[in-house]
């Protein structure tokens, strides 16, 4: 485990809020922006697993608006991964992963990866609105995980 000065740890959460991204994916992104492309993607997908067995121990606890969060930083590293891996493309921000994930459905004509993209967005939403129910989360989850996998049908 990786232990940071508070007042640095509270700068990095600062700029990752500007960018719309959980601290430890800033981290990681600072600290493999200068990697082997196969790393970077390694890395990318390795942070989307941990954050989608973070959001299972967060819904576990009861603790919503952080399981929802994982679940979107889970699924948002998952597209990042792909989009790197297939183009050497950097997605930085919220319309880029959307913009990503329609040329993805256009491409492989899986109309499905917009619906279960759109629960991701849900959850991204819950982290700050705070209003879906614990059941809608569990929902939510199985969700995640299938558009993750669906992705992960795209590696190289």
């Amino acid at each position: 485990m990786l232990v940071l000065p508070k007042s640095i740890l509270e700068k990095f959460r600062r700029l990752a809020e500007a960018e719309g991204i959980q601290v430890e994916e800033f981290i990681v992104e600072k600290l493999v922006s200068d990697l082997d492309p196969e790393v970077k993607v390694e890395a990318y997908w390795e942070m989307s697993k941990t954050y989608f067995k973070q959001a299972e121990e967060e819904l576990a606890k009861g603790d919503l608006k952080q399981a929802s969060e994982k679940l979107w930083g889970s699924a948002a590293l998952a597209v990042k991964a792909i989009a790197y891996e297939r183009e050497g493309r950097r997605l930085t921000g919220h319309g880029e992963l959307w913009e990503y994930v329609n040329k993805l459905i256009k491409e492989t004509g899986n109309e499905e990866l917009g619906s279960l993209w759109r629960t991701v967005i849900s959850m991204h939403i819950n982290f700050y609105e705070g209003w879906a129910p614990k059941e809608e989360i569990e929902r939510a989850l199985k969700k995640v995980a299938s558009f993750i996998e669906e992705l992960e049908k795209l590696k190289k």
